[in-house]
């Protein structure tokens, strides 16, 4: 498990690098006005959708479903259950780029309605969303074929097609002058990316299973029951999407910059989200339902306990840095261009809210990983729906004195509505045991992030000015930083957790 979790998380963290590269350059290129505000209601659109139907609510019933056919009734029946479902799952997105492509303007409408204000920044949102949009068919079928990969235990490829975005991205963003606007160079980059992803995993996937192919549609047990768990897993997953769809039809109300300021600080709190979060759940869930198929569930549970302590063992640095040092982060990575250090401060504040509901965002995927694995996406939907209740209330309330960090901060407070209850549901069904053990682990995590906090802080306080007088002190000191918080937090675990710790979890 701890190979396969390396192998998701790396791939994830270098598409995480390369996201870096290229928000560097979207930065200093777009800046964060209008045109970039446009783009990025063009990016979150598409990304909104995949979200909840694709990586989100499909993948969740997809590969516990694909798993369960695949070892009860063996390779045959998983490729007709998989033929089955691409018939389906192509023709539905076909018909939803569609209706998009038609109706985008009164779409636009809905979504962005601060945009009616501006004529010239509507028309230009509007047609970004066209080049952007049919990226979401493309990524829906790579979820299809990564979710088949992971099943065979085969995860590289899926995790590294991301990186193609970034990628993509860079190429168009690097000749920008041959489009009307560097808004429209980003989004043909985004369109491109969806084609090398698909590209990549169907190669991966003809040469290791067999590509599904179209079948005549018959809803047998199998089919069913896939769709009895896509209606609630979809439920389940709008939770943090419609957070964001929030935050996206708030936002182009609040004065211009507050999309980019929101979009800079999601960029960075993805990272531990991507990297930790998704990487961990990705492989924990095709683990748990292997295991629940097997009735093996002490070491379905079991796993999940690991995972939650590589979890917080990997994001706590991450809370600690984003809590106490977001200004200087923000500059060092993106100040430079048109992106001023006043809208890197406006980010790093962002960024300090969502960083308070960061821990239940990188928990939330393994929490629930319990129940998907079970085949049960129902009971994930009754704390998914509290916590949107939450969240979209607390934004009404703190937008006007907050501007886009009340909505922000109404996202952490959602999020950990959310996971609480599902904690709350697990414990409640037996699925997880919180003993006196894990509670004693949790206060030690805590303490460690206390301590590496404080470090921040200090090295920020007094590190800082002393590298002011150097050209590129805000980049040195974020390495400072880096370096500094790295030894004292690896000292920490080491001293509160022991050495017979690290190594039970690394072998376990």
């Amino acid at each position: 498990m701890l190979g396969r979790i390396f192998t998701v998380g790396g791939y994830t963290l270098l598409s995480r690098l390369t996201g870096f590269a290229r928000d560097i350059m979207l930065a200093a290129i777009l800046g964060a006005g209008p045109v970039a505000d446009a783009f990025f209601v063009a990016l979150r659109l598409p990304n909104h959708f995949r979200a909840i139907f694709a990586e989100g609510a499909f993948n969740a019933a997809w590969v516990p479903a694909y798993a369960h056919v695949h070892g009860e009734k063996g390779e045959a029946a998983a490729k007709l259950f998989a033929d089955r479902i691409f018939t389906l799952l192509l023709a539905s997105q076909v018909l939803l780029l569609i209706v998009a492509w038609l109706f985008m303007p009164q779409a636009m409408s809905i979504l962005a309605p601060g945009f009616g204000e501006d004529a010239e920044q509507r028309k230009l949102a509007i047609e970004l969303t066209r080049i952007t949009f049919p990226y979401l068919l493309l990524i829906t079928l790579v979820t299809l074929y990564g979710g088949m990969l992971n099943v065979m235990q085969r995860f590289a490829s899926a995790a590294a097609a991301s990186i193609f975005l970034n990628v993509a991205m860079m190429m168009t963003l690097a000749v920008a002058v041959w489009f009307p606007t560097a808004g429209h160079a980003a989004a043909w980059g985004v369109l491109i990316s969806g084609f090398l992803q698909y590209f990549l995993l169907a190669g991966d996937l003809a040469r290791h299973g067999g590509l599904p192919r179209f079948a005549p549609l018959k809803l047998d047990e199998d089919v069913r029951g896939f769709f009895r768990a896509l209606g609630p897993a979809t439920l389940g997953s709008m939770g943090t999407q419609v957070a964001l769809f929030a935050d996206t039809i708030i936002a182009t109300f609040l004065p211009a910059g507050a999309l980019s300021a929101l979009y800079y600080a999601d960029r960075l709190n993805q990272l531990p989200i991507g990297v930790i979060g998704i990487a961990i759940g990705t492989v924990l869930l095709p683990e748990m339902s292997r295991r629940i198929t097997a009735n093996d569930h002490d070491g379905a549970m079991k796993a999940q306990r690991r995972a939650f302590d590589f979890t917080l063992l990997f994001s706590i640095p991450f809370v600690a840095a984003f809590l106490t040092v977001p200004d200087a982060i923000m500059r060092a990575l993106f100040a430079r261009g048109a992106f001023s250090k006043a809208d890197a401060a406006a980010a790093g504040a962002t960024l300090a809210a969502y960083a308070i509901g960061l821990i239940p965002f990188v928990l939330i995927r393994s929490a629930v990983a319990t129940f998907y694995a079970r085949k049960d996406t129902a009971t994930p939907v009754r704390a998914s729906l509290t916590g949107i209740a939450v969240n979209v209330a607390l934004k009404v309330a703190l937008m006007g004195s907050l501007a886009q960090i009340g909505l922000a901060l109404a996202t952490a407070v959602g999020v950990w509505t959310n996971l609480l209850l599902v904690l709350f549901f697990a414990v409640r069904r037996g699925f997880l045991v919180l003993d006196r053990a894990w509670l004693i682990s949790l206060s030690k995590f805590l303490l460690s992030g206390v301590i590496l906090a404080a470090t921040f802080w200090l090295i920020a306080r007094f590190g800082g000015p002393a590298l002011s007088a150097m050209r590129f002190h805000d980049e040195f000191t974020l390495a400072l930083l880096a370096i500094g918080g790295t030894i004292i937090y690896a000292l920490a675990i080491l001293i509160l957790f022991g050495r017979k710790w690290l190594v039970s979890l690394v072998r376990g």
